[in-house]
């Protein structure tokens, strides 16, 4: 196959290029400029697409003596994961940017750009495994637990599966590491990125603020007590439990988190851990590995990169997934992705607009 691969700079999307070179494939590497000033040089393993990533791409693809080229995609990186990033903490929810990024750059815009082209596939050093079964691409959970990355991915469809390669879904990290040294890639001991590559120094509250301004509002308990000020809700997400500043601890003495974020009224709505527990997610806008669900789903659903899986129910409607969690869970916020998994297999993933904690009597609150 003519195969594109999306070189970051570091020791994944090197290794990856290696292997499909290896593979026998005509190989390409592609490093995508996100960034309108991208920084000189990262700060040990936060942030990426800086100057020095793409000079240690292309050292990497000189190594293996295939073609390099930088794609300028910096305009729809803000369309598209920037200003959704932003707009979604403006409406009160937690999005994931390296999940909308996937759906919106590096399995769309390069894809369709690499299609065009005459490439048959993008193939990426993302840690996930793709097999096909009577014709159909089932995207499935890496070897290595620890790395898995099918949860960012669950948003791609059936046609970009199968213009899709992750030759690393098979090896654990150390093992990428091992071979990158063997391969004498410079990048083999490159620290990974674990940052928001466009919030490099890690400060998120004030990437926002820098960009919705501050706007102080009320901090209530669950009752509408008032019990302090915040700055802007969008420095908040529900689940949150550090940096509420409210001086004063809980009658009780038990701590406090985040329950509810009202960007409409401006309120912060906190209380203890127990009124975070919700057993029913509410799921919009759903992307299907392969065929939509079918009825009386049972299995799995994941709602943070590497949280754990939990067993769940869920039903489809043609325009809303409703998830019910055999047992109720903390810690989901609306922005966030709900991810179904049969067995290691990704089912599809939708976007948590509400969550519910429900009893075979009566609904409690909603979230959202």
């Amino acid at each position: 196959m003519k195969v594109l691969v999306a070189m970051s700079g570091g020791v994944d999307s090197a290794v990856a290029a290696a292997r499909m070179v290896d593979a026998g494939h005509e190989v390409t590497g592609v490093h995508l400029a996100l960034s309108k000033n991208p920084q000189s040089f990262r700060s040990g393993a936060r942030g990426c697409c800086s100057k020095e990533d793409s000079h240690d791409a292309r050292r990497a693809a000189d190594l293996l003596g295939i073609p390099f080229y930088v794609w300028d995609l910096s305009d729809r990186f803000i369309d598209d994961v920037i200003d959704d990033f932003v707009s979604e903490y403006a409406a009160g929810r937690t999005p994931n940017p390296c999940l909308r990024c996937n759906e919106k750059i590096k399995f769309a815009a390069v894809l369709e750009r690499g299609m065009a082209l005459g490439f048959d596939a993008v193939a990426t050093g993302h840690y996930a495994q793709l097999t096909e079964t009577d014709g159909r691409v089932a995207l499935r959970r890496a070897v290595d637990q620890d790395k898995d990355q099918s949860y960012v991915l669950g948003v791609l469809d059936q046609h970009q599966l199968r213009h899709s390669a992750f030759p690393l879904g098979d090896t654990r990290k150390p093992e990428v590491r091992d071979e990158a040294e063997r391969r004498g890639l410079i990048v083999a001991r490159k620290p990974d990125s674990h940052d928001i590559c466009f919030i490099p120094d890690g400060d998120t509250q004030g990437f926002l603020d820098a960009r919705l301004g501050q706007r102080p509002g009320a901090i209530v308990d669950e009752n509408g007590q008032h019990l302090g000020e915040h700055a802007g809700t969008h420095q908040f997400t529900v689940g949150q439990r550090k940096g509420l500043n409210l001086g004063a601890p809980a009658a009780d003495g038990r701590p406090r988190y985040v329950l509810d974020i009202s960007p409409v009224d401006n309120r912060v709505t906190v209380g203890p851990q127990e009124s975070l527990r919700v057993n029913r997610i509410r799921g919009i806008r759903p992307t299907w590995t392969g065929e939509a669900l079918p009825t009386d789903w049972r299995g799995h659903v994941q709602v943070r990169a590497h949280g754990a899986p939990v067993p769940a129910a869920a039903e489809f409607d043609g325009t809303e997934v409703v998830i019910t969690l055999d047992d109720a869970a903390t810690g989901i916020a609306p922005g966030q992705a709900a991810v179904l998994y049969d067995g290691d297999r990704v089912i599809g993933s939708s976007t948590i607009s509400a969550t519910e904690r429900v009893t075979p009597t009566a609904a409690g609150v909603m979230h959202g």
